[in-house]
């Protein structure tokens, strides 16, 4: 096998390697297979960063909910994150990171960890030669504040009136991305109350500030440019701090209470907000402030609801960011389809009938801007009906589509109501966002408060393309209105030397490998100079190794682009664009699905520490540990598939 293996990454024929892929394809297979909940949904672990981990720690502290084991465990979680130089970084292989290292550091102090340690010293001396607390984000300032680590001053004005503001207005709660927005609203009544929960006087962290506290200068950093959003929204900050200490707030009961009761009416089935982290805490810190007791249902609800999100064993506790079930189960169906699995087996049909009940049919947010769409969508996560998103709909419809169901009718149903909701939510310029319809607006971006990742929601070139190569897969073409206006906004966002951006994964080879296949799948002219660029820009940046990789810092550095150290899962995305391209027999596709076959375990998986998904560019970055795993195998099988009909 190993002799083949190596054989295929020097470039044998297509004909040649056909029978080590299959041989690797049906490992791959009984690996999926063997990895199926009972339930009938795949789901992996989503692996971010620290923050979240210390936040929840910190969280707890504030709540009075602290849990001194489960404390111990998080410490020993931190610990063994910790890099040798004593920092945390936010991704695997990436640099020190000076918020995540601030966060941790005074996560462990919290819990009782000795600064003198020599770990600690080391951290402490990492965030004091980047400028000390004053250099943190504004959240990282947030979560000080609440402990009296950072003067309230030092942080942004956000009052609760925003609440009030009509959705046509210019700027309003829902001109926000959906994940910022359910973070926005708790913190109107945060950032209003300014609370500070007491901690012990040794927990204290004047150790990073690089001057005494009493010196330290809390304005807002200025704007470069005389005549920008940024400057008039830090003119406006300074405004609104006089509103502030005036006594006359005529809207601001009316306005607080509107907050509060979007943020009750928000709660997800599982206790969450929004399926993922920062919003959920954020909310039971607000709703503590507003003085509701840990005993309530809602803050009840909302604790134990980390008990379902968290990596737990003996040693260590992890809650995670978000989870992913929907989405490894559409993706690990697609792969076990792609790679020749009958759409009638048994695992198939029981994902199936799992994902037809996860349809959400009920309203959202969305509606909002979408007020005529009809529901239809799914989400990413178990529960979490008011945010229901266009990428996984699209995957989970591809999915169906090609599964034969007992309950066929059924599926048809679903599949028009998906259709109709997909189509809805197309945006002006003719891509699809995630969350909702034309949520471009980038002078939200500008607000002093908004440094904490992606705060709006606009078309992507990687969720566009899925969705056009399902239109594609259900029988449209280039003479379908949706299909040629999505087309036009790929064609306007393609890079001139041919890549395309990826949002949702790292980052232009995903882009790249996901645009490819739908403008096959639509019929598109595969010979164009535009697909022979893209073509071109994935054979020009495949590893000597074969494989190919790309590291998180390309988001920062446009130079990086396409470069790093070759994964499976990154391997897997240029080998789809490259058989898309017609490039499945190319020396470079040959040498691609050798570094698969050469690097995948005995039991059938792939070792993938690298963090290839996205959160939000630049700041927030995930491993979904089964990219590793169906992405190979959904190449494999495409693979296979071009080499039968070869041979």
């Amino acid at each position: 096998m190993r002799e083949t293996q190596r054989e295929t990454a020097s470039g044998r024929s297509v004909a040649g390697v056909s029978e080590a892929v299959e041989v690797a394809i049906q490992r791959a297979q009984d690996y999926l297979l063997s990895i199926q909940y009972p339930e009938g949904y795949w789901w992996g672990e989503l692996e971010t960063n620290v923050c979240m981990a210390a936040e929840y720690l910190l969280l707890t502290h504030f709540l009075g909910a602290a849990d001194r084991r489960r404390w111990d465990k998080i410490v020993e979680y931190l610990r063994r994150q910790q890099l040798p130089d004593g920092t945390w970084s936010i991704y695997h292989g990436g640099p020190s990171d000076l918020n995540a290292t601030v966060e941790a550091y005074f996560a462990l102090k919290l819990a009782g960890v000795s600064p003198d340690e020599p770990s600690m010293a080391k951290a402490r001396q990492f965030v004091l030669s980047r400028g000390g607390v004053p250099k943190v984000r504004i959240f990282t300032k947030i979560w000080l504040a609440l402990f009296g680590q950072w003067d309230w001053r030092g942080v942004p004005v956000l009052p609760p009136e925003l609440m009030l503001l009509p959705s046509w207005f210019p700027i309003n709660i829902y001109e926000f991305a959906s994940w910022a927005r359910a973070t926005v609203v708790p913190m109107l009544i945060i950032l209003t109350r300014r609370p500070v929960c007491p901690i012990p006087g040794e927990a204290h962290i004047d150790e990073l500030y690089p001057a005494p506290r009493e010196q330290v200068d809390y304005s807002l950093p200025k704007s470069d440019r005389l005549l920008s959003w940024k400057t008039l929204f830090l003119t406006t900050d300074k405004l609104l701090r006089l509103y502030e200490r005036w006594g006359w707030k005529p809207f601001r009961r009316r306005a607080a209470r509107a907050a509060e009761e979007w943020i009750v009416e928000h709660q997800e089935a599982d206790g969450s907000w929004g399926g993922i982290q920062p919003p959920w805490v954020y909310s039971l810190i607000a709703l503590k402030v507003l003085g509701y007791p840990l005993d309530h249902p809602v803050m009840a609800k909302g604790l134990e609801g980390f008990e379902g999100f968290a990596i737990e064993d003996e040693e260590t506790f992890n809650p995670q960011a978000c989870l992913s079930p929907v989405w490894d189960t559409c993706l690990a169906m697609n792969a076990l389809l792609d790679s020749g699995l009958p759409a009638d087996h048994p695992a198939l049909v029981k994902a199936g009938r799992w994902m037809l009940k996860e349809q959400i049919l009920s309203g959202g947010d969305w509606q909002v801007k979408n007020r005529k769409g009809p529901p239809g969508g799914w989400a990413f996560e178990f529960a979490n009906d008011l945010y229901p998103d266009t990428d996984d709909a699209a995957e989970v419809m591809i999915a169906l589509l090609r599964t034969r169901l007992p309950e066929e009718d059924e599926k048809a149903q679903a599949l028009e109501r998906g259709l109709r909701w997909l189509l809805s939510m197309q945006s002006k310029n003719g891509g699809w966002g995630s969350f909702d319809v034309n949520n471009t607006r980038r002078i939200m971006t500008q607000i002093p408060f908004c440094d904490f990742g992606a705060v709006i929601d606009p078309p992507s070139e990687d969720v566009t393309a899925h969705i056009v190569e399902l239109l594609g897969q259900m029988g449209y073409d280039k003479t379908f209105r949706p299909v040629r206006r999505a087309l036009a906004y790929l064609r306007r966002e393609q890079e001139p030397d041919g890549c395309w951006f990826g949002r949702w994964g790292v980052n232009y080879v995903y882009g790249t490998g996901a645009v490819l296949p739908a403008l096959e799948a639509v019929g598109e002219d595969m010979g164009q100079e535009s697909v022979r660029r893209a073509v071109r820009w994935l054979i020009e940046h495949q590893n000597e190794d074969g494989g190919w990789g790309e590291t998180c810092a390309s988001y920062a550095d446009p130079g990086l682009r396409g470069k790093g150290a070759s994964t499976a899962s990154q391997t897997a995305w240029a080998l789809l664009g490259l058989l898309a391209g017609g490039q499945g027999a190319s020396e470079a596709a040959l040498r691609g699905i050798g570094y698969l076959l050469e690097t995948q375990a005995e039991d059938g998986s792939w070792d993938e520490p690298e963090f290839t998904g996205t959160g939000f560019p630049r700041d927030f970055f995930i491993n979904y540990h089964l990219y590793r795993d169906y992405f190979p195998l959904m190449a494999l099988g495409r693979y296979c598939e071009l080499a039968a009909t070869t041979r």
